[in-house]
């Protein structure tokens, strides 16, 4: 099983043999057909190259059909530009999908957004983030299970972030529907598993993207906690794909962190709400 250094190294140890069977660990190869959604940037696009480059057969989709079709062409997958969020646009994606790669192995469902800050966030930051961060993973399930069920074998990989584990400072919506994520792919799990099913959530903390750029402050309060390159999340994710670890963690200290929250919540809610106030005074001074 995959486990994770706070070094920046990451080591990993493989499934083990007697789980390389059908139902208990679909170890991805080229003979797999794989989709990824949100795959024009960050970590949706790390995570479609490093499975194309690992020889899976890899349907990339995106809303930003210009940047897909570079990723696309960039890395030999097959673009399929659309809203995977929607209930249109998932029903289309899953058909193009069945028809260019026959059958899907494994779905990434890594499309996300981090709209609206604080209590100012609007309705409509709300319903979208709701709509893409936890309805694209139910509209996807209900599509793909059905299949699995009778094969007895699937793959289904929700990016769900450690603020589904822990929460984001300023950003309720996110948090809010990242938890919501993280609590559809575990029951997921734990209704299917035992029929060939096997799910997984990636919580990365600091990633390299133009999502972490737009957090400003919140970065630079957690500083101490290094940001991955997408880069180096995808080849975590591709290592945890050779077993049915539930829950993916390339940042070592995300488990340390979800540990002391279970164990002594309010003491946890105290450090964060202290880390609340040194952003609210950092605000009041000039950027670093």
């Amino acid at each position: 099983m995959p486990m994770a250094t706070d070094g920046g190294r990451l080591t990993f140890h493989a499934c083990p043999p007697t789980q390389r069977r059908r139902g208990t660990c679909l170890m991805l190869t080229n003979e797999h057909g794989v989709v990824v959604t949100g795959a024009a940037r960050g970590i949706g696009r790390a995570i479609a190259t490093k499975l194309a480059l690992e020889g899976c057969r890899v349907v990339a989709a995106d809303i930003d059909a210009i940047e897909l079709e570079e990723v696309a062409h960039e890395i030999g997958a097959y673009a399929a530009p659309g809203d995977a969020a929607s209930a249109e646009g998932a029903a289309a994606l899953v058909a193009q999908a069945r028809e260019h790669l026959k059958a899907i192995d494994a779905w990434y469902g890594n499309a996300g957004v981090d709209r609206g800050r604080g209590l100012d966030a609007t309705e409509q930051d709300w319903a979208s983030s709701w709509d893409i961060n936890v309805m694209a993973h139910v509209r996807a399930a209900q599509l793909l299970l059905p299949e699995w069920l009778d094969r007895g074998e699937g793959r289904f990989v929700v990016t769900a972030s450690a603020a589904g584990l822990l929460t984001m400072l300023t950003a309720p919506s996110y948090s809010v529907t990242k938890h919501a994520a993280l609590a559809f792919a575990e029951w997921l799990s734990a209704t299917y598993r035992h029929r060939g099913v096997v799910v997984q959530a990636i919580c990365p903390q600091g990633v390299k993207t133009s999502m972490l750029d737009r957090a400003g402050r919140v970065q630079e309060i957690l500083s101490h906690d290094a940001a991955l390159d997408p880069a180096d999340v995808a080849e975590f994710v591709w290592q945890s794909a050779q077993d049915d670890r539930f829950l993916v963690l390339p940042h070592g200290r995300v488990a340390a962190y979800y540990k002391a929250r279970a164990a002594d919540t309010d003491a946890w809610l105290v450090n964060m709400n202290h880390l609340q106030v040194r952003l609210e005074n950092s605000e009041q001074e000039p950027p670093l």
